[in-house]
């Protein structure tokens, strides 16, 4: 069940991502309607396959499509 809402919320964040320069977690909430350990299990997922980069800018997560 949790494997399957990590792959869910990925998807989400993935789509709110795509065709931006990158965006910081505060965009993806927001974007998304994720709340904190929502966003946090799907950007796990994507960092684990290689699908995303992260940087801290400012106190915040910039996170990047691969």
């Amino acid at each position: 069940m949790l494997k399957e809402k990590a792959g869910e919320n990925a998807g989400l964040i993935w789509n709110a991502l795509n065709g931006t320069d990158g965006l910081t977690t505060k965009q993806i909430k927001k974007a998304t309607k994720l709340i904190d350990k929502e966003l946090y299990l799907g950007l796990g997922w994507l960092l684990r396959e290689d699908k995303i980069s992260t940087a801290e800018v400012e106190g915040d997560i910039l996170v990047k499509l691969q």
